[in-house]
């Protein structure tokens, strides 16, 4: 059999390091030539390997605790942004520094909480599960006041501003440390692959509960039934001296008032679920070191392991894939419902359009389960991401109801492969990164902390781009009806900008070196040396 010496290209490690790892992948390729009735292929004792499988209730919970999140996350993504248009009435320059620098401020402290938890030391209910349960109440009341009007007209910037800052620092506080824990429950690769496809199906669920409860809720406050209802003939609107917007002349003080009703009563319970479902999952998961981890390992500086983590090959094709990934997607849900609204006349069916595409991201994440372990993960990814391409710039072409449910369908089997795969093959770069570096430990955070901030600060940085592109287009705050240049740029930030931003994730992917084989080969390396340290640890009891 030949060796794929194709991580080497990506792997920049000390020489050292690289044939102590190129010795364990030898003896790992070796027993995968072995028939599996060889007694030497066995790795470690049966009661290990129960010890390493999960309960359909631990994972269940895990997968509960980080709905919340999502709930939240789906909100913010389709409301935020025509909230503070429409809403509170921010102009679009000062509602584009709210999203990039709430973004940016969020990206920002990934890294920063990544480095203290590293810090932190082992409590009774572990290292991670402190931190969750502690911020949890402050993200619930940060959450709230995010979506509350305040009775100044002044200082509305400095008050979204700020509590969106914060609320993106705390609920980082709990996100770092969740998505970290896929690495404390179990070290085997299946059951981290499992509780991962809990986690996302249980996520989007959440992303369909956000967008339902906020949808449901708020959508009168977006069907322009506050709007006079006269004719408007293109020429009106498309006069020689420029775009002429109609404004509303029956937005009435009431009308407003219960715009800013309904959306605190979504905020109010979505904030509720955060208190909920974070006692689900305290009850319900347990935290867990690697106890088969060799004693020889040596704590390096946070700096140094930042270095290691950030040299390393398929860490650093795996988070670029995905950032131009994420913010192709990131435009597309902040953009969706100003698109309905005014650019096509689906302002009465958004929110069904959006229920409907995280349907089918629900029901399609045990089908990409399925085909990530029949197919592999990298191919997975290609063949689930480029599906919504021909469907957004179809709905951009053809923009009837019709045609919108279809392309709603379609793009929620896109949404699910990209929200599964890249928490799925993030621990296989763990994995690689911890055989290439046997004696680091404790890095994990940083690979999730730095995924997080990259791809966060992408997102802010699109956003914001994206909102002064609408105020450059002549968005009119408060209007019912926008000019045909916002309705074009619309369309562009719908259509176009996404797709180009898919086809250059994927081309970067195309170089990702973790193949189905090397996943397995890694398997079998560290199962090595987790067995060296079992076997060390039972030698220093005996003799003891």
């Amino acid at each position: 059999m030949k060796r794929d010496n194709s991580t080497a290209v990506f792997l920049p490690v000390s020489p050292s390091a690289m044939v102590k790892r190129e010795k364990t992948l030898a003896a790992a390729t070796d027993k995968l030539m072995m028939k599996h009735t060889d007694p030497a292929f066995t790795k470690v004792p049966q009661q290990t390997d129960l010890d390493q499988k999960l309960s359909v209730c631990s994972k269940l919970c895990f997968a509960i605790g980080g709905a919340p999140n999502q709930v939240a996350g789906s909100a913010t993504a389709f409301f935020l942004q025509i909230y503070l248009l429409d809403v509170a009435q921010v102009n679009p320059v000062q509602a584009s520094m709210v999203l990039f620098i709430g973004k940016a401020w969020g990206a920002v402290t990934d890294p920063i909480v990544g480095f203290f938890i590293t810090k932190s030391r082992w409590t009774k209910i572990g290292r991670l599960m402190p931190w969750m349960v502690g911020c949890t109440p402050f993200v619930a009341v940060s959450y709230f006041y995010l979506w509350f009007v305040p009775p100044f007209t002044n200082g509305r910037f400095i008050w979204y501003l700020g509590f969106y800052c914060l609320y993106q620092t705390l609920i980082t506080c709990f996100h770092v440390p969740y998505s970290a824990l896929t690495m404390f429950l179990s070290t085997d690769q299946r059951e981290r692959d499992s509780a991962t496809a809990y986690r996302m199906t249980m996520e989007v669920l959440g992303t369909l509960l956000g967008a339902a409860i906020q949808g449901q809720i708020v959508a009168k406050a977006h069907t322009q039934e506050h709007c006079p209802h006269h004719n408007v003939t293109a020429a009106h609107l498309g006069n020689a001296s420029g775009a002429e917007v109609i404004k509303s002349l029956a937005q009435s003080q009431d009308f407003l008032s219960h715009a800013k009703e309904v959306y605190m009563i979504a905020a109010g319970v979505i904030s509720g679920l955060f208190l909920i479902c974070t006692v689900v999952m305290f009850l319900g998961v347990k935290e867990k070191d690697d106890p088969y981890a060799p004693k020889t390992e040596k704590t390096i500086p946070f700096h140094k392991g930042f270095i290691l983590v950030m040299r390393h090959g398929p860490y650093v094709i795996l988070t670029a894939g995905f950032l131009f990934i994420s913010v192709a997607i990131q435009l597309i849900q902040s953009n969706f419902v100003l698109f309905c609204t005014y650019a096509v006349d689906l302002q009465k069916h958004f929110q069904n359009i959006v229920l409907t595409i995280l349907i089918s991201a629900v029901v399609s994440i045990p089908f990409w389960q399925w085909f990530l372990q029949k197919f592999g993960k990298k191919t997975a990814a290609f063949c689930g991401i480029t599906w919504i391409m021909p469907f957004t710039v179809m709905l951009v072409i053809i923009p009837n109801v019709t045609v919108a449910y279809v392309v709603a369908v379609s793009s929620g089997l896109s949404v699910a492969a990209s929200l599964l795969l890249p928490w799925s093959m993030l621990p296989d770069v763990v994995d690689d990164f911890r055989l290439a570096n046997p004696n680091s430990k404790g890095h994990e955070a940083i690979f999730y902390s730095f995924y997080v901030f990259f791809t966060k600060f992408a997102a802010g940085i699109s956003l914001g781009v994206s909102t002064l592109c609408l105020e450059f287009a002549g968005y009119d705050t408060g209007a019912c009806k926008q000019p045909p240049p916002v309705v074009y740029t619309l369309k562009l930030l719908i259509g176009a900008a996404p797709v180009a931003f898919i086809i250059t994730g994927l081309m970067i992917l195309l170089l990702y070196p973790i193949s189905e084989d090397i996943r397995l080969r890694n398997k079998l390396a560290l199962e090595d040396l987790r067995t060296q340290g079992l076997g060390c640890r039972s030698e220093n009891l005996s003799t003891a």
